[in-house]
């Protein structure tokens, strides 16, 4: 169970200032729900996955 900092905390953040489990686990979230996302969620999960990218993908 993820146990971190909630989606209004980290959106005021840099994702490059996310730590690995947040973005881990906001990505598979947003990943269950892409046909629902509006363009301000898409943009989210995009940023995030290239956070992922940039740090060399998931473990």
């Amino acid at each position: 169970m993820y146990a971190g900092r909630d989606m209004t905390e980290l959106s005021m953040m840099s994702k490059t200032d996310w730590k690995q489990d947040e973005l881990q686990y906001f990505h598979h979230a947003l990943q269950q729900v892409v046909p629902y996302l509006n363009v301000e969620g898409q943009t989210i999960h995009r940023e995030i996955v290239e956070e992922i990218t940039r740090r060399g993908g998931l473990k």
